[in-house]
């Protein structure tokens, strides 16, 4: 895809800081560096998001992520934790329509990132109404 910044780092046409490539992954530093480390794995085959992974894609992308999450533990002893975030669509925050995961190393409570989640509708809901919505999931599974 020409137009995909991913797809143009991964063929080399604009320079990255990778952190880890092969055949079928690339690893590299998000420019933003909401932490230090703040690393993106990204498959080299275009797929827009989660929704376009099949069984093998899947297991290239997140089998090489804990490789990549101890590098990053190890090359920061002072990281005390790593959040891994995988957006979506434009409503969930997607802003490069090629898939990628976020390797975020957290330092401290106060390393200017959050994530909470501070609704629970969960507590308004009947057992039922959680019994179906389970449901309507899980005959969609293997649909």
């Amino acid at each position: 895809m020409t137009d995909c910044i991913f797809c143009r780092l991964i063929n080399k046409e604009i320079p990255s800081y990778k952190v880890y490539e092969d055949e079928k992954v690339c690893a590299f530093l998000d420019l933003t560096q909401v932490t230090k480390g703040h690393t993106l794995i990204v498959p080299k085959q275009h797929v827009q998001d989660i929704f376009e992974y099949d069984e093998t894609l899947a297991a290239d992308v997140f089998s090489r992520i804990p490789k990549i999450a101890r590098a990053l533990e190890a090359a920061f002893p002072d990281m005390a934790g790593l959040n891994m975030i995988n957006n979506n669509k434009e409503l969930a925050y997607q802003s490069v329509f090629h898939s990628h995961i976020h390797l975020i190393p957290r330092y401290t409570k106060d390393d200017d990132f959050s994530m909470q989640f501070l609704n629970n509708h969960g507590k308004d809901m009947s057992e039922e109404e959680l019994e179906s919505i389970a449901t309507q999931i899980r005959e969609k599974v293997d649909a």
